[in-house]
């Protein structure tokens, strides 16, 4: 098939409408709107860095207007959505249950085999939780030998549990206070749910096209990215054959020089008309996990500087990107001071864009969403490198 070009605006459109960052409640409002979005999106990714509220409820609110965590955990108490570890911990609709089967087989391949005494405490674990009911990992002896090294540094219990988490053959669940509490599958996926395995090109084909559902555009890269831990996977070679087929269109940009991009058919003719609205967005966002894309398509260098040491970061430990309409505007480095009640926001830093009026006014107002969200009633702002649209931002916030 012929491919298809694109504007860079066209695409930043695409992208945003697959994100569901094109408008405001583009999913609607309350728990039936979470579950809306993780259909949409396919997978939320959990992280557990608590300087604002976690990743998964910062991706939710940032869609979802009045999100409120205990929606997120009611969905899955009624097993409409489930966690698990794809290539990073996440969210991901129940009905995709039987697709996290290969990923399931896919650890047993891929780790060293074990000794008897690992076999021993990984049966001991599941006896315990066959007969005493979920249990988290406090629940079980500290078998440490030596002292920690840090937090990766996992006791020999927890290593058991985790493994059986990633096998399958123990699922997870939160309480309010976020840690994990391990179940048999039994007890956690519904009765009706689908758990034939399925092939491998059914396998790959569903990682392609959840993949397009929530990119929009996508290098192959990414759309392989979540079937990294199947090994021989069919992604890159299932991929030539649907967009021979018709089923994924081959995709390139005007002014772009990259490799192949991809997305699906309903994206070819749609018309797209974006709100101009400010979503303040997690660093784990969706949108950003994949950074060089945020370069090609958004033309904007981020990263999240957590991970860097304390005297090379430029914008802050936990630097949040600023989106309006199609452009990234701004970085916030924030923190919430929850014992204050305070949100202070240590580093707004402005891209260089020029902002109207409307748009500072817009993003006043998802600073003071952001702080309700938070659980904060103050916000702070210490620092930025414009005055000008401090000064606008500081009446907004009052």
């Amino acid at each position: 098939m012929s491919q298809v070009i694109l504007t860079p605006e066209q695409a930043r459109k695409i992208i945003l409408h697959a994100g569901g960052l094109w408008k405001k409640a583009a999913f609607g409002k309350g728990p039936e709107a979470v579950y809306k979005l993780i259909c949409q999106l396919g997978f939320v990714q959990i992280d557990a860095n608590y300087v604002v509220e976690r990743a998964h409820h910062h991706s939710i609110a940032a869609r979802v207007p009045g999100y409120k965590p205990e929606w997120l955990q009611e969905l899955q108490a009624d097993g409409r959505i489930f966690e698990f570890f794809t290539a990073d911990a996440g969210y991901l609709p129940m009905h995709d249950y039987r697709f996290s089967l290969p990923v399931q087989q896919g650890f047993v391949a891929n780790r060293k085999p074990l000794t008897q005494p690992e076999i021993n405490l990984m049966n001991k674990i599941l006896d315990t939780v066959t007969r005493d009911g979920p249990r988290m990992v406090k629940d079980f002896d500290n078998d440490r030998q030596v002292a920690s090294a840090g937090w990766w540094d996992w006791r020999p219990s927890k290593i058991a549990i985790e493994r059986l988490y990633k096998e399958g053959k123990l699922m997870v669940t939160r309480g309010k206070d976020f840690f994990k509490l391990y179940d048999l599958p039994i007890n956690i996926l519904p009765d009706d749910i689908d758990t034939t395995p399925p092939t491998p090109e059914e396998f790959a084909r569903h990682v392609i096209r959840r993949e397009l559902q929530c990119l929009g555009i996508a290098y192959v890269k990414e759309i392989a990215w979540r079937a990294r831990l199947v090994k021989n996977n069919l992604v890159k070679q299932e991929l030539q054959k649907m967009v021979q087929e018709g089923e994924v269109l081959s995709v390139a940009i005007e002014g772009l020089k990259a490799a192949p991009l991809y997305m699906l058919p309903g994206y070819k003719n749609k018309k797209i008309t974006l709100s101009e609205d400010v979503f303040i967005l997690s660093p784990f966002d969706t949108l950003n996990v994949f950074r060089h894309r945020l370069r090609d398509f958004f033309h904007f260098d981020y990263q999240v500087e957590c991970f860097v040491p304390a005297p090379k970061r430029k914008y802050g430990y936990f630097s949040l990107p600023v989106l309006a309409g199609d452009t990234f505007i701004a970085r916030m480095d924030a923190k919430a001071e929850r014992k204050q009640q305070v949100l202070t926001i240590h580093n707004l830093h402005f891209e260089a864009v020029k902002l109207s009026e409307a748009t500072l006014d817009k993003l006043a107002e998802a600073i003071r969403a952001f702080a309700q969200f938070n659980q904060c009633i103050d916000i702070v702002i210490t620092k930025s490198n414009n005055r000008q649209y401090l000064s606008t931002i500081r009446k907004g916030i009052q």
